[in-house]
């Protein structure tokens, strides 16, 4: 832990990684009472507890009690990423390889052939260091992370801030900034599997609404064709709420300048979450099974219904689509992504 942080009360030991590395776990909490956890490992989020008019709080977010819960999440048939920052690039990118710069470069493969959320050991798996943490009206909390030349065979050496605040209006803000040696591809987002009845319970009761015309067309990989599906009369048009599906691994297609991205609400516990962001697209994605493998928080066991990720980001694959949004950083140039999500009750 850094020295000069020693004197937050709100920074814990959390657990050792197998090479030794101490990883820290950080609190904030809100003047409402709403509290949020994250770990070093990943950044990851562990917990985001909202208080409900009742007086009882409910966790919202999926996770592990340990840090071998994460680490052991990764070998699963299908690794969940729960509340992990996910990078250099989210979502898949055909053959594992890009142009950049009239030169091909072959990433690592991690999926069917193709390239899944930054490879093999992605930002999801990587100890950040805490840079600075600030207390008492909307907190806040800021993680680096430097990726290296040639990590995952990515070039330039990339440099990332991520600053997680809780404001007193309950959003969760989340603010990336990131700088390259030499031109490269990013792609950023928070994969976290939202739950309104808490993070034991199923999404099926929740409503969903997405401010989208359009999603992007895929293969039987799920790598997007260059084609784009107009979401009239389609199952998956959630401009108006619908009940959440009960299978989704969609990229939707924003409206450039809409205010609201997408939301959900729980009729339940009449509480409802906002999705701001500035990005093109958000990926939803209905999930969080852990195979009857491991146990999540409060020995949950976590199936396919768990949890909804809404990943604001790029398209996926967007550097083998010269029509799809730019996600070339030059050097000297800076990345900026930036979601809130704002809960409602």
């Amino acid at each position: 832990m850094n020295s000069f942080l020693n004197e937050y009360s709100a920074i814990k030991f959390f657990g050792n990684l197998p090479d030794g590395a101490a990883i820290d776990s950080c609190e904030l909490t809100n003047k409402n009472g709403m509290q949020f956890k994250v770990i070093t490992f990943g950044a990851t989020i562990t917990s985001l507890k909202m208080p409900l008019k009742n007086g009882h709080f409910i966790d919202v977010v999926l996770g592990f009690d340990t840090l071998e819960g994460y680490l052991n999440s990764f070998h699963l048939k299908s690794a969940p990423y729960f509340g992990a920052t996910v990078g250099r690039y989210a979502g898949r990118i055909n053959n594992s390889s890009f142009s950049l710069n009239g030169k091909v470069i072959g990433l690592h493969s991690n999926n069917n052939g193709h390239s899944l959320h930054g490879g093999n050991i992605g930002f999801s798996q990587k100890q950040w260091q805490i840079k600075n943490v600030t207390e008492g009206d909307n907190p806040s909390i800021t993680l680096s992370y430097f990726s290296h030349d040639g990590e995952e065979n990515y070039p330039g050496d990339l440099s990332v801030d991520l600053t997680y605040t809780l404001t007193d209006e309950n959003e969760l803000i989340i603010e990336y900034v990131a700088n390259t040696s030499e031109d490269t591809i990013i792609n950023l987002t928070h994969h976290s599997y939202f739950n309104l009845d808490g993070h034991n319970a199923t999404i099926l009761e929740q409503d969903l609404s997405v401010n989208s015309n359009k999603i992007l067309e895929t293969n039987k990989h799920n790598i997007p064709t260059g084609q784009f599906l107009n979401l009239e009369n389609n199952l998956f048009d959630f401009n108006q709420p619908k009940k959440c599906p009960q299978t989704i691994d969609t990229t939707f297609v924003l409206h450039e300048g809409d205010k609201i991205s997408a939301s959900l609400f729980s009729p339940k516990n009449n509480l409802k979450m906002l999705v701001f962001t500035n990005q093109p697209a958000v990926h939803i994605y209905v999930g969080g099974n852990c195979f009857n493998t491991i146990k999540g928080k409060e020995n949950a066991d976590y199936h396919h219904l768990s949890g909804i990720c809404f990943e604001t980001q790029n398209f996926p694959d967007a550097p083998n689509h010269n029509h799809f949004p730019n996600t070339v950083l030059r050097k000297g140039e800076v990345y900026r992504h930036k979601t809130m999500y704002k809960f409602q009750n």
